[in-house]
């Protein structure tokens, strides 16, 4: 079974969140989950605002807004 530090851990080595992985953690954070967890999930926030993680799902609203205004 997956946890959520398993998920944190992976995008801060990599230094990128995946959609797929935003999706795994949505689920993972509407089950039960320790204290550890919790606090592996807070230290992913914080590296995203600190930039340090990039979320490929706020590079696609991005690129989508960007193309977008291309057209107009």
């Amino acid at each position: 079974m997956i946890l959520i530090r398993d998920v944190v851990q992976q995008a801060i080595e990599t230094g990128y969140l995946t959609v797929e992985a935003e999706n795994e953690l949505r689920q993972l954070l509407s089950s039960k989950y320790d204290l550890e967890d919790l606090n592996a999930f807070l230290t992913l926030q914080q590296a995203a605002m600190s930039g340090y993680v990039k979320q490929e799902s706020r590079e696609l609203i991005a690129i989508k807004h960007m193309s977008s205004k291309s057209l107009n």
